[in-house]
């Protein structure tokens, strides 16, 4: 079975107690629950993690790239939190390692504040997903198998 490889970026450790207006009431463990179950209703095996700290992230998405090359990687759902709007690094990892990945954010960046509108991720992302609030992630980790 494969990897699907999701990751959160800075300040998804708060969901739920953060602007519950905008990122609901739900907690990244509920949100595990939610990508276990889309995981196993596709016959994918779930990875899920967290960091606050760019260079893990970066770390983690070369990570995949030996899993991808080993055949054993699904994809790689990325919600990469403030990182999409600031990091070069993350979508240099992303192309330098080829890995399919899709940018996920729970509310929707493009009604939101303007700096939130432009993402450094989305040129080397095979898909964005914005807007379906935390069930936004089961429909992205279905996405990774039509790749």
């Amino acid at each position: 079975m494969k990897t699907a490889l999701v990751l959160n970026g800075p300040n998804l450790n708060l969901l739920g107690m953060r602007e519950p207006q905008v990122y609901g009431t739900k907690t990244l463990a509920d949100v595990e629950q939610i990508c276990a179950q889309a995981c196993a209703a596709h016959g994918l095996v779930l990875d899920f993690r967290q960091s606050n700290h760019e260079g893990v992230l970066v770390d983690w998405i070369h990570e995949a790239g030996r899993m991808q090359a080993a055949g054993t990687l699904a994809g790689v759902v990325l919600n990469a939190g403030a990182y999409t709007h600031t990091s070069v690094a993350l979508h240099d990892a992303i192309k330098g390692t080829g890995v399919p990945a899709v940018e996920l954010h729970i509310s929707n960046v493009h009604v939101r504040e303007a700096f939130r509108h432009h993402s450094y991720i989305a040129p080397a992302a095979r898909a964005v997903l914005c807007g379906f609030g935390v069930q936004g992630y089961a429909l992205a980790i279905a996405g990774l198998l039509d790749w």
